[in-house]
């Protein structure tokens, strides 16, 4: 039996891509009968210490920065006496998710001082961005700072995909190889069969219309107002019903183009359902006909595998590791950037031909079932950890 600690400064009940990689990582090594203990940080409502589905978890002090987006390990006794219980579990590996928290280092530092094989996963192709150039030169600076005192303590790197493998190179890191994302398929294939909700009869969605679905925190980095903007003057033969399924700092300006679309004149639709729950992104996804991501920077956003795994049509951009499922024009749409006129274009090419959007579904669901797994992402992990002990 081995035993495996994972350091992730985010986790559920937040919704997020390297929230739901932790999870389900975890999750298959409870299967696999071996240990699996999260630290993570502590969230207003969430118990401190808990077993929850096999899962330990404990959830450490921290200062809630940016909306919750950056949490800051809080120095106190509550974080010495977790660490203490911590030391005396024996773990085998301890994984890193995401590489510039200071939880991330505390956990490298961890492994260090216990002597434990330490391995660090990206999830990142770029920077953060504050959408400020002074904040966002701060926030670069910080970045190399404390990866240069990563680096002293953890000496192997993996991606999420090959994309962030190559952006790890950025810091003068080469990285072991590539620990996909990946999804559940039987999960969510199991959601969509018994949906908790039926989106087509509560709006009234017609066979004839299209629906466009985007799931995700509402950011301009993921390229939300010119989603907006697109899908507001698309004119199409079909009405166009837009899902966008999240929150975020962008939650007043969605609101502002909903009032202003939604006048009764424009045949087209904006819906937000705000923050949902995995099921209802599910029970959303079901009814989708083309799930669209343009953002500016992503590692490998689960929401593309998950609507993958739904077989919606993909439109997204080149931007993160999105590109190593969607592999051509064949499997769906690689945007080169998200500007209005690329977006429409893209979104204009998928209205017009089903057929096609049809054969790019099932191309990319049958490259999803092949590669993009988690029983061979931690057959990976159990490598590595079996090779700790050599």
């Amino acid at each position: 039996m081995k035993k495996y600690c994972i350091f992730s400064a985010q986790y559920l009940p937040n919704i997020g891509g390297v929230e739901r990689y932790t999870y389900y990582i975890a999750k298959k090594i409870v299967e696999a009968g071996d240990k699996a203990t999260i630290v993570t940080s502590y969230m207003k409502g969430e118990p401190i210490h808990e077993i929850k589905e096999g899962i330990e978890i404990y959830r450490v002090p921290c200062f809630s920065l940016m909306n919750g987006r950056f949490p800051v390990l809080k120095p106190c006794s509550n974080l010495i006496k977790i660490m203490r219980s911590l030391e005396l579990k024996e773990f085998d590996l301890v994984i890193v998710n995401t590489r510039f928290y200071l939880h991330s280092l505390y956990g490298m530092r961890f492994a260090k001082k216990n002597k434990i094989k330490c391995i660090t996963i990206e999830h990142g192709t770029s920077h953060l961005t504050f959408n400020n150039k002074y904040l966002d030169k701060l926030e670069h600076i910080y970045e190399h700072v404390i990866t240069f005192f990563d680096k002293l303590y953890c000496k192997d790197y993996y991606g999420v995909s090959q994309a962030c493998c190559e952006w790890s190179g950025h810091f003068g890191i080469k990285s072991k190889g590539v620990l996909y994302n990946a999804v559940d398929i039987q999960e969510i294939e199991a959601l969509m069969e018994e949906p908790v909700t039926d989106y087509k009869s509560e709006y009234d969605i017609s066979g004839d219309d299209v629906v466009i679905s985007y799931t995700g925190r509402l950011l301009r980095e993921k390229g939300i107002p010119q989603l907006l903007e697109v899908v507001k003057n698309l004119k199409h033969d079909k009405r166009i019903l837009l899902f966008l399924a999240g929150d975020g700092p962008l939650d007043d300006v969605v609101r502002l183009v909903v009032e202003e679309s939604n006048d009764g004149i424009r045949k087209n639709k904006i819906i937000p359902l705000g923050r949902i729950d995995f099921p209802h992104v599910a029970a959303l996804l079901k009814i989708t006909d083309i799930f669209c991501l343009p953002s500016d920077s992503e590692g490998f956003p689960t929401s593309v595998l998950e609507a993958a795994a739904a077989k919606c049509f993909i439109i997204t951009t080149y931007n993160g590791g999105a590109k190593e499922l969607v592999k051509g024009k064949e499997y769906g749409i690689i945007m080169p950037d998200n500007r209005i006129q690329t977006l429409e274009d893209s979104i204009s090419l998928a209205l017009k031909d089903e057929t096609y959007r049809d054969s790019a579904i099932e191309k990319t669901y049958e490259a999803l079932k092949r590669e993009f797994t988690f029983d061979a992402t931690f057959g990976k992990i159990r490598e590595i950890a079996d090779s700790a002990g050599n």
